[in-house]
């Protein structure tokens, strides 16, 4: 009897010690290195933002957290980089709201193929960058009448980062609303299409606030804000529906996903982190340099918005015949 005591004793100490260890194995994440991929190359908002949050997640969970760029075919190579990668953690995915919208727009492979809606973990909506009409006063337009008036005759061009994108299918649906025909001008990412337009080479663009804000005066004059709401990043800025221009809204947005599967604590752990980062001073500051506003909030936030935009501009591309280049 007493050797069946004995041996009763030991199985529950073993398995109070298994559990116990499967424990302190759960709350050991991360136990190594974090790599957040930018589907884009360094230098863009995303990036920069990347490696902001990586700097202060790294800071508060005692590991390396590291920013892998991997460029190509419209982010869509870097996100199916991310959707094959073990749901264990280890690496996430810093995404723009064109990973909602590249597929509609590109013929993609095995290599750049992903499921937007079930192929990932949604962890946190970390910011929303309104976008704006903007033009360079060089080209006589000072107001949403005049370029609506020379919108409407031939001739007149708008620059975006490329076709697909946000700041793309904003223009269209200004077009198709304003009874415009304004060109669209792609351009291989944010950068060149500013040059552009502060050099005079295209009169128009609709674009988010940070490119554009260091050239406000000369160079460029923004007309409308396309958001239900003024922003807090240019409040002097009418909407376009003040200006009678309706149902022409379009932001953009990033958020931080994970493999399909991630743990829930895993996610509620980066999630906690995340939106206290996103309520710091410094952080705030450095993302309005990028005419991004924190956003925040339960992974469900994220899920949400990227549903919908999915949805919705999946519509627009169709409707509005969007292609790319």
């Amino acid at each position: 009897m007493n050797k069946i005591r004995r041996q009763v004793s030991l199985a529950a100490a073993f398995l109070a010690a298994a559990a116990t260890a499967g424990s302190a194995l759960a709350q050991a994440y991360p136990a190594r290195p974090i790599t957040i991929v930018v589907a884009y190359p360094a230098g863009g908002d995303t990036d920069a933002m990347a490696r902001l949050y990586a700097e202060k997640l790294s800071t508060r969970l005692g590991q390396p957290v590291l920013v892998d760029n991997r460029p190509g075919a419209s982010g869509t190579i870097g996100s199916a980089h991310v959707a094959k990668a073990a749901p264990d953690g280890y690496t996430l995915l810093l995404a723009p709201n064109t990973f909602a919208i590249a597929q509609f727009v590109l013929k993609t492979t095995s290599g750049s193929s992903y499921d937007v809606l079930h192929g990932f973990t949604p962890i946190v909506q970390t910011s929303i960058q309104p976008m704006f009409v903007a033009v360079n006063p060089a080209s006589g337009i000072r107001d949403m009448k005049a370029l609506i008036a020379q919108g409407q005759r031939d001739g007149l061009t708008y620059a975006s980062p490329g076709s697909g994108s946000p700041m793309h299918i904003l223009g269209e649906m200004f077009n198709r609303a304003a009874g415009t025909r304004i060109a669209h001008i792609p351009y291989k990412g944010v950068a060149p299409a500013v040059n552009d337009l502060i050099g005079g080479h295209v009169p128009a663009s609709f674009m988010t606030w940070g490119p554009i804000a260091p050239h406000i005066g000369s160079k460029v004059l923004p007309l409308a804000v396309a958001d239900s709401q003024r922003s807090a990043l240019a409040p002097g800025v009418p909407t376009l529906a003040e200006q009678g221009i309706r149902d022409v809204e379009v932001s953009a947005w990033q958020g931080l996903f994970g493999p399909r599967g991630m743990p829930p604590e895993t996610v509620k752990l980066l999630n906690t982190h995340l939106n206290e980062i996103l309520k710091m001073p410094d952080v705030v500051s450095r993302m309005a340099t990028f005419g991004a506003l924190p956003a925040g909030g339960e992974p469900a936030r994220l899920d949400k918005t990227n549903a919908a935009d999915f949805n919705r501009f999946g519509r627009l591309i169709k409707d509005l015949d969007i292609r790319a280049d």
